[in-house]
Order: C-alpha cells, then sequence, then structure tokens
C-alpha cells in the first residue's frame, strides 16, 4: 500500500508541475501583474523568502532567484524587512543563514535580516516566519519565492492565517538584470555540527506530509487559523 500511495503521490506531483511548465495553471503574465498591485501597497513590513540546500559551496540557480527578488524588491522600497527561512535540512548549513549572507554581501543591512532556522518543508517556511513577524511586531507580509512554489502554497496562506500573506512571485525578466551578481560568501556561520540529512531522518511519506504541513499542531489555535499580525 505505501508503494502505492508513493507512486500515486509522485504523479500528481510530476502531473502539477508539468501542467505549470506547459502555462495551464500559472498565467505567463501573472508574476508581473502581482508586482503590478504589489506597488500599490508597499512597503510591506516584511517579505518571507523560502530557503533551499546549499550544496558544492555556492548556491545554484533557484535559491540565487529567490535572494536577487528579495534585494530587488527591497531595493525598490517593496518591502522594510527580509525573513529568510530554512533549517539544516538537506545540507549541513542553515538555509535562512546562507541565504542572508549573500543578501548581506549584495547591499541588504543586516539590522532588516531576519531568519526563521526551524522550518523544514515549505509550508513551515510561512508558518515559522508568521510566527517570527508576530513576536517583532510586523503587521503587513508578503511571500516572495518563484511562481511555482508561491502557486503551490497559495491554498495554505489562505486557509491558515488570520492576516493575509500577499504573494509576489519573481518576475523573470526583472531578475535578468542581475544575473551577472554572484557575491562570494564564507559559509561557516551557517554550518551546523552532526548533521544529518532529513533523508535519513524520515521516509518519504513523512516528508510529503511535512510539506503539507502536517507536522503542525493546528488544533492549538482556534479554528486552526494563526492569529491576526
Amino acid at each position: 500500500m505505501n508503494k502505492k500511495i508513493r507512486f500515486l503521490t509522485g504523479v500528481l506531483l510530476m502531473s502539477t508541475l508539468f501542467l505549470w511548465l506547459s502555462g495551464c495553471i500559472t498565467p505567463r503574465r501573472g508574476p508581473q501583474n502581482a508586482l503590478t498591485r504589489a506597488s500599490k501597497m508597499k512597503a510591506f513590513d516584511a517579505v518571507i523568502v523560502p530557503g533551499l540546500p546549499f550544496k558544492n559551496g555556492h548556491w545554484d540557480s533557484v535559491m540565487k532567484a529567490r535572494v536577487l527578488w528579495s534585494y530587488v524588491l527591497y531595493k525598490n522600497g517593496y518591502t522594510r524587512n527580509i525573513i529568510y527561512s530554512g533549517a539544516a535540512v538537506y545540507s549541513p548549513y542553515k538555509e535562512a543563514v546562507i541565504m542572508g549572507l549573500y543578501a548581506q554581501q549584495l547591499g541588504i543591512p543586516a539590522e532588516h535580516i531576519f531568519y526563521d532556522t526551524l522550518a523544514r518543508h515549505s509550508t513551515e517556511n510561512v508558518y515559522y516566519s508568521y510566527l517570527l513577524a508576530k513576536e517583532k511586531g510586523f503587521k503587513t507580509l508578503a511571500l516572495a519565492t518563484d511562481p511555482f512554489q508561491s502557486f503551490m502554497l497559495r491554498g495554505f496562506t489562505r486557509r491558515r492565517f488570520a492576516t493575509p500573506i500577499y504573494h509576489i512571485p519573481f518576475v523573470v525578466d526583472s531578475l535578468k538584470v542581475y544575473a551577472r551578481l554572484n557575491p562570494l560568501i564564507d559559509p561557516r556561520p551557517a554550518a551546523v555540527n552532526n548533521f544529518v540529512s532529513i533523508t535519513d531522518r524520515e521516509s518519504m511519506m513523512k516528508r510529503f506530509r511535512g510539506t503539507m504541513g502536517k507536522d503542525i499542531d493546528w488544533t492549538q489555535y482556534e479554528n486552526r487559523m494563526l492569529d491576526p499580525l
């Protein structure tokens, strides 16, 4: 039965990805339209940027795009602060801290960067960042990531949080101008000792449940929704 569930889950995820890539789910101008709407609402108190594994000593293209996008949003006054989110999940580096190191090299002041280092899944990126935002007194939030992840989290952000979380997926054309930027960092501040990858600690099914937000105890919240910021 477990093998059957894993197979069906894989088929569902691949089908969703295919539909998105073919343009059937996310309109090509969706990110640009979202940015246009966001320009009327700026500046957000903070934007949430979900992490990615740091492997082979450098950021990959998706991490680079997410960090550059947060830099673009900060530089152009769309947000006052950035929350980078991500624990050491698949590599022995805290994803949030790695992104923050790159962001500082790009020019975002350290005092405007905040870190969630608990999240292991995309839903938890939003959940723990929301809790951090509430702790810091932030009142307006946006999710700044790639269009696919933004789409996949839209239902989650709508159902679980009393304060709306706006979505600002990155605009590829806007990032092209910054593609030449490739700052160097010392990753040691993000390193963790005695690291064990999540793939060695959890089954694929448990990781999938975590991705769906099932590792969060929603029963502690009234109506299974977090209070307003």
